[in-house]
C-alpha cells in the first residue's frame, strides 16, 4: 500500500473517531436534560384512589350551568372539585358560595386566566394569590390546589405555587366541552377506560351539563364514586 493511501485512511479514520465522539457527547448531554427535566417538578395528572373519580370543573364562565350542574351532582350523591377564576368569584361570589355550601371543594384557577408558562415569578405568585384572597374573602377558606389556566405552567409556575402551599394538578382526560359543543363526544371522552383515580376536566357549558347525568351513571356503573380532587390524589406525592 502506497505512503499517500496509508496517510488517506489515517485521516479518515481521525474523522471517524472525532465524528462518534461527537455523536456520543451530544447524545450525552441531551440524555442528561431529558432526565434532569423528568426529575424536576411535576404536576399531579392523576390519583392513586382504585375506587374514585373526580370530574374537575374550571370555572371563569358559563355560570347560568352551574346551578342545574349542582343538581344533577346532588342527586348521585357526588361531589366533586371547582377549580375558580379569581375575577369570576369577584362578579359571583353568590354562585360560590352555593358551590361551596353544596359540599364542595373549592380550587385556584388563578385571577385572570393568563397563560403561566409566560409569567415571571412574581407575576405567577400574584395571579395564584389575588385568586386566593378572593376565595378566602367569600369562603374564609385557605384552598390548597392549583389547576394551571390552559394547563399552562413551568417550572416558575410549580415552584411559586409550592410556596404558596398549594399542590399544582392537571388532568387525566379532558372532555373539550369548551370547544367541541356535542353532549355525545363529551360522554365518550369523559368515559372511555374509565378507572380509579381518573381527573376528568370539564367546564360548566350547555353540552356538557346535557352530558353529566349519563357521566356520573356511567361511573356509577363502573363501580366508581365521584369524590373531590383532594381525596383522590390524596396518597399522591
Amino acid at each position: 500500500m502506497s505512503v499517500k493511501k496509508v496517510r488517506l485512511l489515517r485521516v479518515l479514520g481521525n474523522i471517524v473517531i472525532c465524528v462518534t465522539v461527537g455523536a456520543l457527547l451530544f447524545l450525552t448531554v441531551n440524555v442528561g436534560d431529558v432526565n434532569v427535566s423528568a426529575q424536576g417538578k411535576q404536576p399531579i395528572y392523576s390519583g392513586k384512589s382504585t375506587t374514585e373519580v373526580s370530574l374537575m370543573v374550571n370555572v371563569y364562565w358559563g355560570t347560568e350551568y352551574i346551578e342545574p350542574m349542582l343538581e344533577v351532582f346532588d342527586r348521585y350523591g357526588a361531589k366533586t372539585t371547582f377549580f375558580v377564576g379569581g375575577q369570576w368569584v369577584a362578579s359571583n361570589p353568590d354562585m360560590l358560595k352555593k358551590i361551596y355550601d353544596a359540599g364542595h371543594e373549592i380550587g385556584n384557577h388563578g385571577y385572570y386566566h393568563k397563560d403561566h408558562k409566560k409569567l415571571d415569578a412574581a407575576y405567577n405568585e400574584k395571579e395564584i394569590q389575588s385568586a386566593h384572597d378572593a376565595v378566602k374573602d367569600v369562603l374564609g377558606i385557605d384552598m390548597d390546589l392549583f389547576a394551571p389556566p390552559s394547563g399552562a405552567f413551568g417550572e416558575v409556575t410549580l415552584s411559586v405555587a409550592e410556596k404558596l402551599g398549594y399542590r399544582s394538578v392537571m388532568w387525566t382526560r379532558d372532555t373539550i366541552d369548551w370547544r367541541d359543543h356535542d353532549s355525545s363526544l363529551i360522554y365518550k371522552r369523559a368515559v372511555k377506560d374509565l378507572k380509579g383515580g381518573n381527573l376528568i376536566l370539564m367546564h360548566p357549558t350547555e353540552c356538557t351539563l346535557k352530558a353529566l347525568d349519563d357521566i356520573l351513571q356511567a361511573v356509577a356503573d363502573a363501580g366508581l364514586k365521584c369524590a373531590p380532587v383532594g381525596k383522590v390524589i390524596a396518597d399522591t406525592v
